[in-house]
């Protein structure tokens, strides 16, 4: 069983920046990949960005040259380093992580709030 658990989310100006982090805790294997997804209301879940274990990134278009993401493996710490924030940013922000065996598992998620 594997456990994620993010801080960082808050409320920031348009223009601003915040720094998510994801905690895995639990039964992780070394090869894998970790993400970042949002969800706003009334609307569904969607990719920010991944990063896999050998450090392959890939961003959604909206998010590209604003947000990135990162991971010290050894610490099993994810991070998203948020720059240029718009009010469109607006989400709860979920940490996930997928092993090949054992799936997808997912954070309880952290609030941004970004206004304009």
């Amino acid at each position: 069983q594997v456990q994620l658990v993010e801080s960082g989310g808050g409320l920031v100006q348009a223009g601003g920046s915040l720094r998510l982090s994801c905690a895995a805790s639990g039964t992780t294997v070394s090869i894998n990949a970790m993400g970042w997804y949002r969800q706003a209301p009334g609307k569904q879940r969607e990719l920010v960005a991944t990063i896999t274990s050998s450090r392959s990134t890939n961003y959604a278009d909206s998010v590209k040259g604003r947000f990135t993401i990162s991971r010290v493996n050894a610490k099993n710490t994810l991070y998203l380093q948020m720059n240029s924030l718009k009010p469109e940013d607006t989400a709860i922000y979920y940490c996930s992580l997928t092993q090949l065996v054992t799936g997808t598992y997912w954070g309880q998620g952290t609030q941004v709030t970004v206004s304009s």
